[in-house]
């Protein structure tokens, strides 16, 4: 067998040159890729951020001037560790943080007032302070604080001449990040909406992807649909918390109870969002072992993605419009009709998922409008 010719020299080091420049191009795509999603992470929590550093300034103003505290440490870290970075559930995590806080610095001044401070000082209060706060039924969040409070207490203010300034510093606190969570919501009533519908944007655009994919037979374009399909978890979790906090702001807050059915309308499309959303990474794998195998496609196929897309897309608008997308029932309905009609008994196995698959969005797109998920498989044909 003939060797080999070796490589020249300068071929090998344009070679090189080649690949080292694509590394670094790759390198600084992937470094202002991060910096973007650090720069939509910021902007998403600016207000909520902004709020915690007025609840804390507010804590250590009123602490001075109306409780007439020299330093009341506990009214400004009351209030953040009540707001907290988290949106989800924002008034019982609120009435929750507020609850252990108040536990763990009355049941540390009572030690320090009575016992001093030292190790087993430290002990016995931690335990106390987060045993009354597992008596009282309280989650995690709620005893972790109870027992962090205490331990606060004891080692780092343990001046027993301020135990009650300490636990009314902390009540100021929680009171303040209580009536900002309320009076101050964070847009719980549009940012449900927005997140559904951008839920229903990212879901079209996959379904271009693998639209896309399917036609070309392309095997890293149809691997890189289904990343995409996964990555939508995230979305939707990011609803699901938001659509959850609205729900609780509009029960309690007395200038959003107006928007109460609104807010629970906009609560009742995560179910059907989160069925839709797992239809597609269905349809995402599917692709993928099409693309694998060589399968041809249907154009039918090609073509029902197509109308998925669109009507997903138009769903998104009216959400976006502050209205349910009622409109696209009649649409859905005749992309349904089609779909019924195509002749799967020829098609490959992958082909018959992914019209499954489709079909199973439709059926989750139509309760989007308003109809349960019996009334939405009723309507929707069946296959011939």
């Amino acid at each position: 067998m003939p060797d080999r010719p070796a490589r020249p020299w300068g071929t090998a080091l344009q070679h090189m040159s080649l690949r080292a420049f694509d590394l670094s191009e790759r390198a600084g795509r992937a470094g202002l890729a991060s910096q973007r999603r650090s720069l939509r992470r910021w902007r998403s929590h600016l207000f909520l951020v902004t709020q915690m550093a007025l609840a804390a300034g507010l804590g250590w103003f009123l602490g001075q001037r109306l409780l007439g505290h020299e330093q009341p440490f506990f009214a400004s870290i009351a209030a953040i560790l009540c707001l907290g970075l988290s949106y989800g559930q924002r008034i019982s995590r609120v009435v929750e943080v507020a609850v252990g806080v108040f536990l763990g610095v009355l049941v540390g001044d009572i030690f320090v007032t009575v016992f001093g401070s030292g190790a087993w000082q430290i002990t016995l209060a931690v335990f106390i302070a987060m045993s009354v706060a597992l008596w009282l039924g309280a989650r995690t969040l709620m005893v972790m604080q109870a027992g962090i409070q205490s331990a606060v207490v004891i080692t780092l203010l343990p001046g027993v001449d301020s135990g009650f300034a300490r636990w009314a510093d902390a009540l100021l606190g929680c009171a303040i990040a209580l009536v900002i969570a309320l009076v101050a919501p964070t847009s719980p009533i549009q940012r449900p909406r927005h997140r559904a519908a951008a839920v229903l944007s990212e879901a079209a655009a996959t379904l271009r992807s693998a639209e896309a994919a399917l036609g070309s037979g392309d095997q890293e374009a149809a691997d890189a649909v289904l990343d995409r399909a996964r990555a939508t978890e995230t979305m939707l979790s990011e609803l699901s918390t938001a659509a959850a906090e609205g729900v609780e702001l509009v029960r309690y807050s007395p200038l959003l109870r107006g928007h109460r059915q609104d807010m629970q309308e906009v609560a009742a499309l995560v179910a059907p969002l989160d069925r839709m959303l797992r239809n597609l990474r269905v349809l995402a794998r599917r692709v993928t072992v099409s693309a694998y195998r060589g399968e041809p496609v249907s154009p039918e196929v090609i073509a029902l993605i197509d109308d998925v897309a669109d009507i997903a897309e138009f769903c998104a608008r009216e959400l976006t419009a502050r209205r349910l997308p009622t409109r696209a029932r009649d649409r859905i309905i005749a992309a349904g009709d089609l779909s019924s009609g195509i002749d799967h008994h020829a098609l490959s196995l992958s082909n018959v998922v992914i019209i499954g698959q489709a079909r199973s969005i439709l059926i989750d797109l139509l309760e989007l409008t308003g109809l349960t998920y019996a009334d939405a498989q009723e309507l929707l044909p069946d296959m011939h």
